[in-house]
């Protein structure tokens, strides 16, 4: 319980009579800073701070990026099978009834297709509260289901992971699902259709070693871990320390690991410039040059 949980709000009820919603203010995850909860919906989940680049929930993506939020879902198999009947502290069907009940999702991906300055898009976005966004038998069919909605449309295909990587509730089915989204890649490919990345914080495990890297273009938000291992289970291993924001965009950028660092508030326009060269057509007017 933090002090304005503690002290603020008993406060502010006790003057004005009315309760005060417990989301009306947002730490940064990386300054600290306090932000008022309509001030950072206006920035895009962007710190005005540190301008830390913070989760942005995916009805809020989709409003950023396509033309007028207008975004049409594609529905693909939900698989209900248990594999491996894992179990840890928690049945795996109960971690995925939890994830469905908490999301509205029946899992770690959202699939459809809208414009992005006009030019016809299939999108896949990855939702980190879904078990951490981790890529299952049910993300493998709804990635694969995608590519081949991109390629019977000839639109372009967009994947914005968030994820750290396979499922291991599923074992060896979940790594089976790296090679079924290559596939699908190769597919776009030789249907000689766009395919960009937009990789988030995070990007990693079998995500980032399968389809996360093999775009076209890949563009990078602000900050966000890419990699496959992380960087503390990096220095356990090898005993040493990492140099600064190792795997991180920028670094990755500098690296030639990735093509750009765009922050969130002009990525719209950027795609719009991209996709308009990759299709030989043109942007909207509202892109700018980059």
């Amino acid at each position: 319980m933090n002090w304005l949980t503690k002290f603020v709000r008993p406060k502010i009820r006790a003057l004005v009579g009315i309760d005060v919603p417990d989301n009306l203010w947002h730490k940064c995850s990386k300054c600290e800073q306090m932000i008022f909860h309509q001030e950072l919906i206006s920035l895009q989940h962007v710190c005005p701070r540190c301008g830390n680049h913070m989760r942005l929930p995916i009805a809020d993506r989709i409003k950023i990026l396509f033309d007028g939020g207008e975004f049409s879902k594609i529905r693909y198999k939900s698989l209900n099978t248990d594999p491996l009947k894992f179990k840890d502290n928690k049945k795996y069907t109960d971690r995925l009834k939890l994830s469905r009940e908490a999301t509205g999702e029946d899992d770690a991906i959202v699939i459809g297709y809208g414009s992005i300055g006009g030019h016809k898009t299939v999108a896949v976005f990855f939702i980190f509260d879904f078990m951490g966004g981790s890529m299952g038998m049910a993300v493998g069919e709804g990635f694969s289901r995608a590519a081949e909605f991109a390629i019977s449309k000839r639109y372009s295909f967009l994947v914005v992971p968030c994820s750290g990587g396979a499922r291991m509730q599923e074992g060896i089915f979940s790594l089976m699902q790296m090679p079924k989204t290559v596939a699908a890649i190769n597919r776009i490919k030789e249907a000689e259709l766009p395919y960009l990345v937009l990789l988030t914080n995070p990007t990693t495990g079998g995500v980032s070693a399968s389809f996360a890297m093999l775009g076209d273009i890949h563009i990078a938000e602000p900050g966000a871990l890419i990699a496959f291992t992380g960087p503390r289970v990096i220095e356990d291993t090898i005993h040493q320390k990492l140099p600064d924001g190792f795997q991180q965009s920028e670094y990755l950028l500098k690296h030639g690991a990735i093509d750009m660092v765009v922050h969130r508030r002009d990525m719209k326009d950027v795609l719009e410039k991209i996709l308009g060269i990759l299709t030989h057509s043109s942007a909207s007017p509202s892109a700018k040059n980059y």
